[in-house]
């Protein structure tokens, strides 16, 4: 493989052979009295200095390709791999996060920028050949001297044509290199988003908006943008042949400017209503269809329908009116240029008439105004695109702002000690009211707590609490004494083991579910999960067994296989705390029974399980309870002791794991042990 010596070495030659090509075109037209250069001369300049152009594109492009491979790359120490994926950041503002990914493409945006520098130095071409033909080729009659700038053109333009091609895979590869920097955080970012912020909206825009950017990075607009500073170099080119020309250009120039910022300032809340209403179109469909069996169980399309429609028709009206804005001035924009162009042939005529002018130069400076005011033209076009494009990307800062990257944590031991929750205030994402208060408790290792309660008195508040889902507005929740966001999400998750009221599997087969799509995941630690679920049986019948496919959300299995599969998933490399928010509820007699043998296992392995219920038979694998009652924990101790006080006539659930012992801790928290009762 090429050291990185020789290939510096190599890029430093392409780089001076460039600029020589580039600085002697230079000097050609500093020294050589460009008063007396003719057209041909300056087109064959123009080539040779697009080649040496051409060359430092080279050189800088292959040393971008150089840098971007060792960033994917990385040399690490043997022994010392990084606790940190690849793409991953530091905690930091979102700005600065956007500006190093726009950054990293900095060398590309140079090169797109020297290419729209010599494309547009090669549009003279046209107008150049028309004034040669018009002055020189007419009125001397010289055939040679048509077909030598005939040929001359040719070339130019099969340059002008190979860097527009070039120009266009540069910008479609910026548009890729800004998603692949960007798309790891925005997609975790989106993931966590509904935990901090609730539901509403549309969790899915943050990507939306990433591709709208990649988008307009990959398309037209940049092109018009990276044009737009060589129309004062047009309008000069203009005035060098007559001043009246040049005023006619430039107030037309003006006027097209004029008309581009009125379009931004009359698209700029369509486009942002346009979006909201898309967001609850989608909204709709996406509900609609995830709740299918009950819209045609009980007659409800017809409704829903109706509210779909009435949210199309205002997402059809606002963008009518994106489109109406943006339409009407890109026809007023075009109108205005065609009538640029006819009044400075109006103009040129004149000039002719009153032997101020040749007939060349009107056909020349009316093809130059035409294409001074075409990247005005070619931007009110795209206008759209660049609007949602700029707010897609304030609404990435916004989100990346409040879902900072984690930083890179310390590595903690396992825990294999207590869990404890002290003084925790639970409220929903995005919102203010106070769903728990004052929570505290702990439990040790080898035991089971059963969290009983009326709906609605806070128990699955609780337990997402507990497992680092919800953050408490106060408090703390801590594992074997370290809070948990001493943790990073992803080594927290290999401790603790979560099975949700409301079981959601993902797209793939049984194994993947229940390895949590862990990358090289160990077949005998899946088989080891299904066996403990009690599961292992169920999944070897299905015809593909651990292979077979599950389908979106699990739509494959019944409601009563997806839990078990869930709770194999939740006992997935044997974590420290297992929760089960009502794991039951749609088990039968069987899946009850495994049930309680994992719960027990769990416990005789000497990790806590903590289950949510309403039926008290899976209550027999806890020996401890914990009441919950208006978001208040009403009371908390040995099983019998709290039955006992909370139903005195009721006969007491035998217990039906071994007799573990618990020592005692002092503190706030209500300590799980032997002899005392709760708080």
């Amino acid at each position: 493989m090429m050291g990185k010596a020789t290939f510096r070495s190599q890029q430093a030659k392409i780089k001076l052979f460039g600029l020589i090509l580039i600085a002697c075109v230079v000097s050609f037209f500093l020294l050589g009295s460009g008063r007396h250069t003719s057209p041909g001369s300056m087109l064959g300049a123009v080539a040779i200095a697009s080649f040496g152009c051409l060359a430092i594109f080279r050189a800088r492009g292959d040393a971008v390709r150089n840098a971007i491979g060792d960033a994917h790359h990385p040399t690490v120490a043997r022994g010392k791999p990084s606790a940190r994926p690849i793409g991953r950041r530091p905690a930091g503002s979102a700005r600065s996060e956007l500006s190093a990914a726009l950054a990293s493409c900095r060398s590309a945006f140079l090169a797109v920028g020297l290419f729209s520098g010599m494309l547009n130095l090669l549009m003279l071409a046209g107008s150049l050949y028309m004034l040669e033909v018009y002055d020189r080729v007419l009125p001397s009659r010289s055939l040679p001297t048509l077909v030598g700038i005939s040929i001359l053109l040719i070339i130019l333009y099969c340059g002008q044509g190979f860097l527009d091609f070039v120009r266009a895979r540069v910008l479609v590869r910026i548009g890729g290199a800004l998603d692949e920097a960007l798309g790891h955080r925005v997609y975790t970012s989106t993931l966590r988003l509904p935990l901090k912020a609730g539901r509403e909206g549309d969790s899915l825009q943050p990507m939306r908006d990433l591709d709208s950017v990649r988008g307009f990075l990959s398309g037209m607009g940049p092109t018009a943008l990276f044009d737009l500073p060589w129309m004062p170099i047009y309008l000069i080119i203009i005035l060098m042949f007559h001043w009246v020309l040049g005023v006619t250009a430039l107030f037309g120039a003006i006027v097209l400017v004029l008309l581009t910022l009125l379009a931004e300032r009359l698209t700029r809340k369509p486009v942002s209503s346009a979006t909201l209403s898309g967001n609850r179109r989608s909204g709709l469909i996406t509900a609609g269809s995830r709740n299918a069996e009950v819209v045609a169980a009980m007659g409800m399309a017809g409704g829903l329908a109706a509210r779909w429609e009435d949210a199309n028709l205002e997402y059809i009206a606002d963008q009518r009116k994106v489109s109406d804005v943006a339409g009407s001035f890109g026809a007023v924009s075009k109108v205005l240029r065609m009538l640029l162009q006819s009044s400075m042939l109006g103009v040129g005529a004149w000039l002719v008439i009153e032997e101020q002018a040749t007939a060349g130069v009107i056909i020349a400076a009316s093809i130059i105004s035409g294409r001074a005011l075409a990247p005005v033209d070619l931007a009110i076009a795209n206008w759209k695109g660049f609007v949602g494009a700029r707010q897609g990307w304030h609404r990435l800062s916004r989100v990346l702002a409040a879902m900072p990257a984690e930083a890179e944590a310390m590595l903690l031991p396992a825990p294999n000690a207590n869990v404890m929750m002290h003084g925790a205030a639970i409220v929903a994402p995005g919102t203010q009211r106070l769903l728990v208060q004052d929570a505290s408790f702990a439990m040790e290792a080898g035991h089971g707590l059963g969290i009983i309660g009326p709906s609605g008195s806070g128990k699955s508040t609780l337990v997402r609490a507990l497992v680092g889902a919800w953050q408490p507005v106060s408090g703390r929740v801590k594992l074997d004494g370290a809070d948990l966001d001493q943790w990073s999400s992803q080594e927290r998750g290999r401790h603790i083991g979560y099975l949700p009221q409301d079981v959601e599997l993902f797209a793939g087969t049984v194994a993947e579910n229940i390895a949590r799509f862990e990358p090289d995941a160990d077949a005998d630690a899946i088989i080891a999960a299904a066996k403990a679920a009690g599961a292992h049986e169920l999944i070897v019948g299905f015809r593909q067994g651990y292979e077979t496919e599950i389908g979106e959300h699990g739509e494959a299995l019944s409601a009563g296989q997806r839990q078990r599969i869930a709770l194999a998933r939740a006992l997935y490399r044997d974590p420290f705390l297992v929760v089960l928010d009502e794991p039951n509820s749609n088990l039968d007699m069987d899946g009850e029974q495994a049930l309680i043998r994992a719960m027990l296992g769990v416990r005789e392995r000497g990790g806590v399980v903590v289950i949510v219920a309403h039926r008290p038979n899976v209550l027999t694998a806890v020996d401890f309870v914990l009441a919950m009652n208006q978001g208040r924990i009403h009371d908390f101790g040995p099983k019998d002791e709290v039955f006992a006080k909370m139903f005195p006539t009721l006969r007491p659930v035998p217990a039906a794991g071994p007799t573990l012992r618990v020592a005692a801790e002092s503190g706030a928290p209500a300590v799980a042990n032997g002899t005392e009762g709760g708080n």
